[in-house]
């Protein structure tokens, strides 16, 4: 998600409130996605059980909900999209977890300044929509006490054909773009902040790392 002065204009119109009652209805009938369970697996393989989550561009909130069930006592969920954050809220209400989890509006990387630390930081299918993926990397990272999970689309000539395709698309339609990042130089900057890859798991087109700060 790129941050730039109609940032929020774009997300509303390429993530909208249909979209987002399609997911969560998705959602609810099938369970999480595929990069969130490997997420998951990451995380609860890291032996991550327990604390809060910060969930950046969590969508109808899938990541956040599940680890509520495995133990996870809190969360915050920051979202661009307000279709998006009026469907994770109604989950959250459906599922008795209004209490636990906080809601912010927003880009990213104009409302960290306000967002507090949490014991794991997680973008799930989050980086790619942003150019400026090392600021966000960066700012994300900072607020990781325990470990950081995301993932991103693979560096195959596949995926970046089809990802060229989507953005002719929705060029004219809604102006959102995607993007492709170097995975060596995000892995390196997460590295560089003081964490470990401990789970490294791929799909043809996705993958999801796990990492953690060594105690």
């Amino acid at each position: 998600m790129a941050c730039c002065c109609d940032f929020t204009d774009t997300v509303d119109r390429q993530f909208t409130s249909n979209k987002a009652g399609q997911e969560l209805q998705r959602y609810r009938r099938k369970g999480a996605g595929p990069t969130t369970r490997l997420l998951i697996e990451g995380i609860s393989g890291a032996g991550i059980a327990d604390g809060s989550l910060l969930d950046i561009g969590a969508g109808v909130g899938a990541l956040t909900f599940e680890l509520l069930e495995r133990g996870f006592d809190r969360a915050v969920i920051v979202e661009a999209s307000a279709g998006y954050t009026a469907a994770a809220s109604s989950e959250a209400v459906r599922r008795g977890r209004s209490q636990q989890v906080e809601f912010v509006s927003g880009d990213f990387l104009e409302v960290a300044g306000t967002v507090s630390t949490a014991s794991v930081v997680a973008l799930d299918r989050v980086v790619c929509c942003y150019p400026l993926y090392e600021e966000l990397l960066i700012e994300a990272i900072r607020r990781a006490e325990r470990a950081f999970a995301f993932s991103y689309p693979r560096e195959r000539w596949y995926v970046r054909a089809g990802m060229k395709l989507e953005n002719a698309l929705r060029s004219r339609k809604t102006g959102f773009r995607t993007f492709v990042h170097p995975e060596a130089k995000m892995r390196e900057l997460i590295r560089r902040a003081g964490f470990d890859l401990v789970s490294q798991r791929r799909t043809a087109v996705w993958s999801a790392d796990v990492f953690v700060r060594p105690s």
